[in-house]
């Protein structure tokens, strides 16, 4: 078994304006669902050139503080009213 390997970890998950353009929005939100994000290297669509980690890590903290936190006003409102349709 002396054979090389690669990892695709980059582009199955592309962030775009648009359900059209990519999966997930800027904000990390896969467009058509709610509560469900991605925050990993999956969301750069194109191969860098240089080690994606620092990026990575960048794009993930980003969408991280845009999620509400559980005890937010922001996410006790959208909890209402999920509650409220049902």
């Amino acid at each position: 078994f002396n054979l090389s390997t690669t990892a695709h970890i980059l582009g199955g998950c592309p962030m775009g304006r648009s359900a059209e353009e990519g999966v997930i929005d800027k904000h990390g939100r896969l467009f058509g669902y709610e509560n469900f994000y991605v925050a990993d290297g999956s969301i750069i669509p194109v191969n860098l050139s240089v080690n994606p980690s620092l990026t990575i890590l960048a794009l993930s903290e980003w969408i991280m503080s845009h999620i509400p936190r559980r005890n937010s006003p922001a996410h006790l409102e959208a909890q209402d009213s999920v509650r409220h349709e049902s």
